[in-house]
């Protein structure tokens, strides 16, 4: 039984937050509300030259709109703050410190130049360039100094850093919670960089001593930190510090399955790889997507339920989430598959609420025809015509920014028409047929749509005339192509003035 795990998603302010991320933030989100617990957004800006103003706000912004709210972070302290690390940096100075005295860590004085010089030696010869058990001796370091030197070159304010002391000849034996056992040689680890000579942290110190100030139960991150385990784990057993549990989740690959998706596919695909509209990069918001959509397809790369449910509410994959549920390998990312989420969501949707969010395009699309076409347009797009339409043409749409495309003969007439299917439908008999038509129109009362259909389909056998001669030539000059629902639900709706000026025009235009 788990009892109330803390977890945190740490992005760092880089940029724009990819889906990736997304998804990390959501996998920890939804293991903490599962089991009761916390989740804690901490904003990782040790890196203060990779900083982009605004990218935070975007952060906080994008979590927002996914519906994936944290319990602490930099606007909600729950008394481990602060929860940037750019306003912690004064903690980690005496951690780096107490690992030296503990002989877990060292001063290392070696200049940027000295140690490209050292990495261009390795590559002549074929090598490649690792700082630690095999060469730290003969390099410029507390360990190849006397601890009298050392001290002299600390105290004339000499620039150094402050490396972790890595033991050779032992096997690390690690687990994690998706990947099972793993064992590293520490051989072939480096003495990694924990405090720079700028007097900030790198990741990996602050990245330890936050995740266990703030009591961090469970470190759910992406499989590109998975290289960086062996390091955490020694570094919480230099403290002394019990470690927290791992989970590193499998990367999201590109389409092809080859590969790390990335921005340049999203460009190449014509697909969203970040949640929000970031400069020139569209996000999944802009482009029409519910939040809901979005969460549901990234709760799927790299997890399922078990069972054959593809749609799943935040509350039920709240309700479903295991971390045994997680696949180790890596989740191929299916652009096609984002967009049957979204019609899934927009199905699911009341006529009301689509229709709400349906009327500003509308509007827009009217107010730029109103003085061309009728000085009525305003009148065909009243709040219970607009929902009625969106009835007729959601089931075709897979967002609703397709809606005026799928629409706008309900709100104006033709102005052209289908050429193929002019050529097919419009033939010698066929505008006597529908002036014959018009003036039958003209003697119905109640031009509701299944009163319509009833005495067209009469009238047609009353005639003597077969469907195909009167049915697809109506069609043609009432939409203007042979698209769109039920045809006499759109004359009922647009009413029997309108559907007899538009036949009367189509006879004069295309005869």
């Amino acid at each position: 039984m788990i009892e109330k795990p803390r977890v945190r998603f740490a992005p760092s302010p880089t940029g724009p937050l990819h889906i990736g991320g997304v998804r990390t933030a959501l996998f920890n989100y939804l293991f903490a509300k599962k089991h009761d617990g916390a989740f804690i957004l901490r904003i990782e800006d040790t890196d203060q030259s990779r900083f982009v103003a605004g990218a935070e706000q975007y952060i906080v912004e994008a979590l927002k709109w996914c519906g994936i709210s944290y319990d602490e972070g930099p606007d909600k302290d729950g008394g481990y703050g602060p929860y940037r690390q750019s306003e912690r940096k004064h903690l980690y100075q005496r951690y780096a410190e107490e690992l030296v005295e503990k002989g877990k860590a060292y001063y290392a004085f070696d200049t940027p130049e000295n140690l490209d010089a050292h990495r261009k030696n390795h590559e002549a010869k074929g090598k490649t360039f690792i700082y630690n058990w095999h060469n730290r001796l003969k390099l410029d370091n507390s360990l190849s100094l006397t601890p009298e030197d050392t001290q002299k070159r600390l105290d004339a304010g000499e620039e150094h850093v402050i490396r972790f002391l890595s033991p050779p000849d032992e096997t690390l034996r690690l687990q994690d919670s998706i990947r099972g056992d793993i064992e590293i040689d520490t051989n072939t680890l480096d003495d990694k960089v924990l405090f720079k000579s700028d007097g900030m942290p790198t990741y990996h110190l602050a990245n330890i001593v936050d995740d266990h100030l703030m009591e961090i139960s469970h470190v759910i991150r992406g499989e590109e930190w998975l290289p960086s385990l062996a390091l955490h784990c020694q570094l919480y057993d230099a403290f002394g510090w019990k470690a927290p549990e791992f989970a590193h989740l499998p990367l999201i690959l590109k389409p092809s399955g080859n590969g790390k998706l990335s921005k340049r596919d999203g460009e190449k695909g014509g697909f969203p790889v970040f949640p929000l509209t970031w400069k020139d990069a569209p996000g999944y918001r802009e482009n029409g997507y519910f939040p809901e959509a979005v969460v549901n397809f990234l709760a799927f790369l790299g997890w399922n339920p078990g069972t054959e449910q593809e749609l799943f509410s935040l509350k039920e994959l709240v309700q479903a989430f295991s971390l045994a549920r997680i696949n180790k390998s890596g989740a191929r990312f299916d652009p096609n598959k984002t967009v049957w989420y979204n019609h899934q969501y927009l199905q699911a949707k009341s006529d009301d609420e689509l229709a709400e969010r349906f009327r500003p395009i509308l509007v827009e699309h009217v107010d730029s025809l109103r003085d061309e076409d009728s000085d009525d347009l305003m009148g065909a797009a009243r709040p219970d015509r607009v929902r009625h339409v969106v009835s007729l043409i959601k089931e075709r749409a897979d967002f609703v920014s397709e809606f005026w495309e799928l629409s706008h003969y309900f709100f104006i007439a033709p102005t052209s028409y289908n050429e193929k299917a002019v050529k097919k439908q419009w033939k010698d008999g066929t505008p006597d047929i529908l002036n014959r038509l018009v003036s039958f129109l003209e003697t119905i009362e109640d031009f509701s749509s299944n009163n319509l259909e009833s005495h067209v389909k009469e009238w047609i056998g009353e005639q003597e005339l077969s469907f195909g001669k009167v049915m697809p030539p109506l069609r043609l000059v009432i939409v203007g192509d042979m698209k769109g629902p039920h045809l006499f639900d759109i004359m009922g709706l647009i009413g029997k003035k309108e559907s007899i000026q538009r036949i009367q025009k189509a006879v004069v235009v295309l005869d």
